[in-house]
């Protein structure tokens, strides 16, 4: 299968009949956008993006067109991971000022602030925006019931992990927390509060992410993509790509993985089936360290070294959004 490699901005290679693939450039950060996530559809039939970045101020938008929803002013340090609520009303974001914080989307004002003893690098939040999980420097794992009586103190705290935490995901369905410490993938089991199980990697695992279904995790480390069982942990798939991979994103239709590079400017795509490389697009001016897939699976963003975050239509050339149809 032939790769479709455009040139800056999204354009088409040169006397190529394909449509350009030109992103929206969502501006407003200062510094490197480093997380972004989608809600699902909140109750007026829209979804959100909200992005992290080391400006210290999350960013929540109208995740079809990018358009500025709100900032979430508090942190004093480098915010390094976000999540939504399914229904968008709820975000919590972990940042480098030793705190993790639970957000009002509708008020745009703090909810709650929960203290650490040191960086905050990765957040997870339960589909009804009942449960937090952290992890960061301090390499355990904290889990916060926010309809306890003191939801500031953590319910359970896992600790094992050698590494700092990067990457975290929490299954309250099944009780299950995933952790990635190194070269370390760790499973842990909240209703005898261990851990279960382990993979290991050859190299430092960079991102977590479920599939919209949460039937899959995406684990993204060296040049490669695995995609797990979210409850078994067996292995499915591994992607070799030509990269190092900062992160990945899997269509919600199954079909397709984007995929960034934490040392390349060009966001890449894959066909799951084959694991071959059918797209390349370049548009960022640095590095990209997030991806993600949007719900209706329409769009991609990525976020980038070089402060922005872009939208990407997933069938370039069609009227969705912002984009005209050519």
């Amino acid at each position: 299968m032939a790769t479709l490699k455009t040139g800056t901005n999204g354009s088409a290679a040169s006397g190529s009949d394909t449509p350009a693939n030109k992103p929206l450039t969502c501006t407003g950060h200062t510094r490197p956008v480093v997380d972004l996530h989608f809600s699902h559809y909140a109750p007026t039939g829209e979804f959100f993006l909200i992005s992290a970045c080391k400006d210290s101020i999350p960013i929540l938008r109208r995740g079809s067109t990018g358009d500025w929803v709100g900032s979430f002013q508090g942190h004093k340090g480098a915010v390094w991971s976000a999540r939504l609520s399914r229904d968008a009303s709820v975000s919590v974001t972990g940042s480098a000022d030793f705190t993790a914080k639970v957000w009002n989307n509708v008020e745009g004002t703090p909810l709650l602030t929960l203290n650490h003893s040191h960086v905050v690098r990765a957040v997870d939040l339960s589909d009804d925006a009942r449960y937090v999980v952290t992890g960061g420097y301090e390499k355990k794992v904290r889990v916060f019931d926010l309809q306890s009586k003191d939801p500031t103190t953590p319910i359970r705290v896992l600790e094992g992990s050698t590494s700092e935490i990067k990457s975290l995901l929490l299954d309250a369905a099944h009780g299950l927390v995933f952790n990635g410490d190194g070269k370390e993938l760790r499973v842990w089991d909240l209703q005898v509060n261990k851990q279960v199980t382990s993979r290991h990697f050859e190299n430092d695992i960079t991102s977590l992410k479920f599939s919209f279904d949460k039937k899959k995790m995406i684990v993204t480390a060296g040049k490669k993509v695995y995609f797990y069982n979210a409850v078994t942990a067996a292995l499915e798939r591994e992607i070799d790509t030509t990269i190092k991979a900062s992160s990945a994103s899997l269509h919600p239709d199954g079909s397709k993985v984007v995929v960034g590079g934490s040392e390349d400017l060009w966001v890449r795509v894959y066909d799951y089936a084959t694991g071959q490389e059918t797209e390349v697009y370049k548009g960022h001016h640095g590095p990209i360290h997030c991806v993600s897939y949007s719900p209706d699976g329409y769009l991609y963003a990525t976020g980038s070294e070089d402060g922005t975050v872009r939208l990407w239509q997933t069938y370039p050339g069609t009227s969705y959004g912002l984009w005209q149809a050519q």
